[in-house]
């Protein structure tokens, strides 16, 4: 284990690591800059999720407001495979096993995520075993953001496990668990063997965050893939359509966008109609990579309200669809 990563970290680095390789929680160096090697983990049977989405949509909804999610995620349904909901550094929500409830009983099909920052081990055990009664949910495993600086700061931030640990948790009860890396975080030598280190330890798909183009995604998985990696990936598109949906993309470490695109989408007549052309463009990329089984359609998608967002959302995932099935037809 790392004792100077703030995070207890043993298979680092983080996806929160800064440009100039500072830790995101201390003002100091990421503990693993000047690693070789990513810490092995004991082997774990990974558990194959039921099917794999090839649209994984991000579902947003106001903090502990059943009402809104249920409704995002019945407009949303339709148009996915799969809906995930995340884990907020900034906002206390329902628990990740009563999320998969609230998407299944909307007609959603439920992704998880499950964060190491404000649970220790024993609530991540009873977390994962309330999923596995519930047989509902896919649960995406991560280490988690440090909590936002005004909320909770009193209350000390857990980490009793990461990541990588945590899918291996999930994997031995039967779960089946999903992980996040960011191709671009640096150090960025080390990520593709985090990621297969974390197929090592259990886990059976991988989502992998923003990056500026397929090529760079492609480029990542043969690198993968030459030490090891075999578990199917799904890849995010960036989904924006005014400004504010575009600065939240551009502003998470780690996340590169196409500079380019953003400001072709802004510079549009319709940014909304060029948003969504530029998402569809990104995914049928996205899906034309070898070992990338589905796109999540990730970001804020437009500053207009929750449920035009999830308007713009719902018209990509049925564009992408639609031209997933003229293909194989």
């Amino acid at each position: 284990m790392s004792t100077s990563c703030p995070k207890r970290m043993v298979h680092g680095p983080c996806g929160g690591v800064r440009p100039d390789l500072s830790c995101e929680m201390a003002p100091r160096p990421c503990a693993f800059v000047d690693v070789d090697e990513v810490t092995a983990v004991p082997a774990v049977p990974a558990v194959p999720p039921p099917t794999l989405p090839m649209v994984l949509t991000d579902l947003s909804a106001p903090a502990a407001d059943a009402a809104a999610l249920e409704a995002t995620a019945r407009r949303l349904a339709p148009s996915c495979d799969a809906l995930l909901v995340g884990d907020h550094q900034d906002r206390p929500d329902f628990p990740p096993s009563m999320l998969a409830r609230l998407i299944a009983d909307a007609g959603g099909r439920p992704w998880v995520t499950l964060a190491c920052r404000d649970r220790n081990r024993v609530v991540l055990e009873t977390e994962l075993q309330g999923i596995r009664h519930d047989g509902l949910a896919t649960v995406l495993c991560v280490t988690g953001d440090g909590r936002a600086y005004d909320v909770r700061p009193d209350v000390t931030q857990v980490f009793d496990l990461e990541g990588t640990r945590l899918a291996g948790l999930a994997a031995s009860l039967g779960l089946s668990a999903a992980v996040a890396e960011t191709p671009t975080a640096p150090p960025v030598r080390l990520r593709p063997q985090r990621l297969v280190r974390k197929q090592q330890a259990g886990a059976a798909v991988a989502v992998l965050n923003h990056v500026r183009s397929a090529d760079d995604v492609a480029a990542f998985l043969t690198a993968a893939r030459a030490l090891g990696l075999t578990m199917p990936v799904i890849a995010s598109v960036a989904v924006y359509t005014d400004e504010r949906s575009a600065a939240v993309l551009t502003r998470l470490p780690g996340l590169e966008i196409d500079p380019a695109a953003v400001a072709a989408v802004l510079g549009a007549a319709d940014p909304v109609a060029a948003g969504i052309a530029a998402a569809v463009s990104e995914a049928e990329n996205l899906l034309a990579v070898p070992g990338v089984v589905g796109v999540n359609l990730s970001g804020m998608a437009s500053a207009r309200g929750r449920a035009y967002a999830a308007d713009v959302q719902a018209e990509i995932g049925l564009r992408i669809r639609a031209g997933e099935a003229r293909l194989s037809g």
